[in-house]
């Protein structure tokens, strides 16, 4: 063979030789990035789920802490769960009362009280997260009192403000 024949060789199988390596290394690669998405997706979904699981924990406690100040007969430490701000919206029946301050007022006039206040308590709560910042609250609401059990039901729109998730709407029957 003469040396131009062995180089033409040569070449043809290093060409053959490279293909063959590209094509592992396609392979390979294509694995790993797929393996890397996969991970990727899935630790995504996780974290999403696991922010979602927070949120609605936080937006329990805030109830659960609205309750026990209710039951202590602290209104101030009840109207907490709510945005202190004018734009504070609760309806019942046919009012509506705007501004976290004038729904203080109103529940210090309407529960003046120890024995009006009675024991509160919240039952079938489904909460419904809307987006990142902001959630739906559908649940029961029953007092206990010496003369009376007066219940209904609500819903309350959450909003995840500087100071924690918090009521901007409270709608209550």
């Amino acid at each position: 063979m003469r040396p131009r024949d062995i180089r033409a060789t040569l070449s043809v199988i290093c060409s053959v030789r490279t293909t063959k390596m590209i094509r592992t290394e396609i392979l390979l690669s294509t694995v790993i990035l797929s393996a890397f998405i996969s991970t990727s997706a899935y630790a995504q979904g996780h974290a999403k789920a696991s922010k979602s699981a927070q949120s609605m924990a936080a937006i329990k406690a805030v109830m659960d802490a609205q309750r026990d100040a209710w039951n202590r007969g602290d209104i101030e430490g009840y109207m907490d769960g709510y945005d202190r701000s004018d734009k504070t919206v609760f309806v019942s029946g046919d009012n509506v009362t705007r501004g976290w301050q004038t729904v203080l007022d109103r529940y210090k006039k309407s529960y003046d009280t120890r024995e009006k206040m009675g024991v509160l308590t919240f039952s079938d709560l489904e909460i419904t997260l809307l987006g990142a910042d902001s959630a739906k609250v559908l649940g029961r609401w029953s007092l206990k009192r010496a003369n009376d059990e007066p219940h209904g039901r609500f819903t309350l729109i959450f909003k995840r403000t500087s100071k924690g998730w918090r009521i901007v709407h409270d709608h209550t029957s």
